[in-house]
C-alpha cells in the first residue's frame, strides 16, 4: 500500500529554519563533502533537523522541496511501520511529524549543551556534523516519539542503526531531558526504563542499565517484560567515564558521579560519588 503524507509538518518546520540565529548556522549555501548513508530514514530526518550542515540549505528557501522531503521521509517511515503492525501506520507518521519542530527546538538545546560542555567544541557546525553524542541522541528523540506512539519495533531499528554509527547505545523507551550531552560516548549503553533529568553529563563508557532481570510466573526462562529496572537520573548530574548505575535506583539532582564508580543503591541530591581507594601502581625497570 502507497502512502502519501498531507499534513503541514514542512510549514511548521519552515518556520522553525526561519527562527534560527547565530551560533546556529544561517547561510544556506555551505556545501561539505558528500557521506553516504545506509538507512534513508535517518538521512532524511538529519536533513529536516538541521539542513543547512547537511547539503539541504534549499529546503530551508523552498517550501515546496520541503513539503516534498517531508513526504518522501514520511512513506518511508510508513514503509517501516507497516510489517510490524495491524493497525493504520499513518495515524502514527502523522502524530510524530507533527513533533519535528518540537523535536528539533529540543535537539538545538542538546547542541548548545554540548557546546557548553565540552572544552574542544569550536562550533555548533562542529558539533551537529561529527559528535557521535549528538548524532545519537537525535536519532533517539525521534525514535522515542515512534516508540510513545506505539510503533517501538521501528523505534528500535533507527537506534539500533544510531549504535551502529555512533557506538552509543540508546533504547528508545530511555526519557531524557533537556540540554543532554554525551561526551566521546564510545560504549555509552542507556536502557529502556531510563528516566533522565535536564543538563545531564555522560562520558564514555557508562552504563544506565538493569540490576538483575525477573522471570515471567510459570514461563520457564523467560524473561519479565514492561516493568521498572533501569535508573531515574536527575537534574544536572555527571557521570564519568566508566562508570555503571544499575537498577531501579534514584540518582538526585546536582550529584557527581566520579569515573568507574558502581551505583546500585539511591544517591541523594547534591552528593559526589567517587572511588576513594584507587588500586596502588608500582613501577619496576624493564631487564
Amino acid at each position: 500500500m502507497s502512502y502519501t503524507y498531507t499534513g503541514d509538518a514542512h510549514l511548521a518546520l519552515s518556520a522553525s529554519y526561519r527562527e534560527d540565529d547565530d551560533p546556529f548556522p544561517t547561510d544556506t549555501s555551505l556545501n561539505f563533502p558528500r557521506r553516504d548513508h545506509l538507512r534513508d530514514d535517518v538521512h532524511l530526518f538529519t536533513r529536516l533537523i538541521f539542513p543547512r550542515c547537511w547539503n539541504a540549505g534549499s529546503l530551508v528557501e523552498n517550501e515546496s522541496a520541503l513539503r516534498e522531503e517531508v513526504r518522501e521521509l514520511a512513506a518511508l517511515c510508513y514503509d517501516g511501520i507497516a510489517p510490524y503492525s495491524d493497525e493504520d501506520p499513518a495515524i502514527v507518521v502523522e502524530s510524530v511529524f507533527e513533533r519535528l519542530p518540537e523535536i528539533r527546538q529540543t535537539l538545538k538545546k542538546d547542541v548548545e549543551a554540548a557546546y557548553k560542555g565540552d572544552p574542544a567544541a569550536r562550533s555548533y557546525i562542529e558539533i551537529i556534523r561529527s559528535y557521535p553524542g549528538l548524532q545519537a541522541i537525535l536519532v533517539q528523540r525521534i525514535a522515542h516519539a515512534f516508540y510513545e506512539m506505539g510503533a517501538p519495533e521501528y523505534a528500535r531499528e533507527l537506534t539500533e542503526y544510531a549504535k551502529m554509527e555512533s557506538g552509543i547505545d540508546i533504547h528508545p523507551g530511555a526519557d531524557i531531558g533537556d540540554y543532554f550531552f554525551i561526551d566521546h560516548g564510545t560504549g555509552v549503553v542507556i536502557g529502556e526504563t531510563v528516566t533522565i533529568g535536564d543538563w545531564a553529563r555522560i562520558y564514555q563508557d557508562v552504563t544506565l542499565g538493569a540490576l538483575h532481570f525477573e522471570e515471567e510466573e510459570d514461563d520457564e526462562h523467560t524473561l519479565k517484560k514492561g516493568y521498572k529496572r533501569h535508573p531515574d537520573i536527575g537534574d544536572s548530574v555527571v557521570i564519568g567515564a566508566g562508570s555503571k548505575v544499575l537498577g531501579a535506583v534514584s540518582v538526585g539532582d546536582h550529584v557527581s558521579i566520579g569515573a568507574n564508580s558502581w551505583v546500585t543503591e539511591d544517591v541523594p541530591p547534591h552528593t559526589s560519588v567517587y572511588i576513594s581507594d584507587h588500586p596502588t601502581h608500582e613501577r619496576k625497570p624493564k631487564k
